[in-house]
């Protein structure tokens, strides 16, 4: 991706000096690494289970007292948060655009730069869980060390399968805005956990199609990929569909507990989204089979 030189979002907040929190996440005085954020991940996606609990099991973890860095911009010259902030203001115009006159208009999330654990308005959130978007306090949070995760453990490198990541979960805004992550909870709470999670699988394959959009509409807008930057995102979806993470790390799949899609799945919305740049294509709310 040709980014470098474009606008970056003033909606960041990098809460990372002092490490987030107690130092980090701690366990017999040492920080998680990276194979505790993969198995996190992983169990997450396979089980249904929130990554926040599944973390605690993994760790023992769950209270002590926290400590948030004071929100700051982030410093000049670190190229990966202006990546980041680059990114997020592109799905800052393209949504812009989108939603203009929808609902009173696009109100862009804030991203949130964070290292270890920082506290949020749906619980603590911790690196482990990997990038998440909190609807209540309407923020992204990332802890930046997940892009090493994706590209040497999940088999997803390149710039462009990041900003997937991150438009993904700017994707998640767009369905709070639009009022589809509020009746998909009312789906999930009227439902037995495997309707749940069949619901959970739509939400996170519209994700996919909106991210999908933005790209399509980003590129059309400042013609800024380079040969490879599609396929590097194409691979991050298939890499982390719930079928692929099952047989890597049980050597079995059990479609009824899957939250994300399959790998198939989740190429398949984000190619729709790229080539339609089109909402009323993302709808998969109303397909017969996601």
């Amino acid at each position: 991706m040709r980014w470098e030189g474009q606008r970056e979002s003033s909606n960041v907040e990098d809460r990372r000096a002092g490490g987030g929190g107690m130092g980090g996440f701690g366990l017999g005085g040492r920080s998680i690494g990276v194979g505790t954020v993969v198995a996190a991940l992983i169990g997450g996606w396979i089980f249904g289970i929130n990554p926040l609990t599944m973390l605690g099991m993994l760790t023992g973890s769950g209270g002590g007292t926290e400590v948030q860095a004071p929100a700051q911009a982030p410093p000049p010259g670190d190229k990966a948060a202006g990546f980041v902030s680059t990114v997020l203001a592109s799905t800052e115009d393209v949504w812009g655009q989108m939603l203009q006159g929808a609902n009173g208009g696009y109100q862009a999330p804030k991203l949130v730069l964070f290292r270890g654990t920082t506290p949020t308005a749906c619980g603590r959130g911790q690196a482990a869980m990997g990038p998440f978007y909190c609807p209540s306090d309407q923020k992204v949070y990332i802890d930046l060390d997940f892009f090493d995760v994706l590209s040497k453990k999940l088999g997803a490198p390149g710039d462009f399968a990041q900003a997937y990541v991150v438009a993904h979960e700017v994707g998640h805004h767009v369905q709070t805005l639009l009022g589809i992550t509020q009746r998909a909870d009312q789906l999930r709470s009227r439902g037995s956990q495997a309707q749940g999670n069949a619901v959970s699988v739509r939400v996170e394959l519209q994700a996919d199609c909106f991210a999908g959009i933005w790209a399509h509409h980003s590129q059309q807008a400042k013609q800024w990929l380079e040969a490879g930057d599609v396929e590097e995102g194409l691979n991050a979806a298939s890499r982390i569909g719930d079928d692929v993470l099952q047989q890597q790390s049980r050597g079995t799949v059990v479609p009824e507990s899957f939250t994300h899609g399959t790998s198939a799945q989740r190429v398949a919305w984000f190619r729709r989204g790229l080539q339609s740049g089109s909402l009323q294509q993302c709808d998969t709310f109303a397909a017969s089979e996601p």
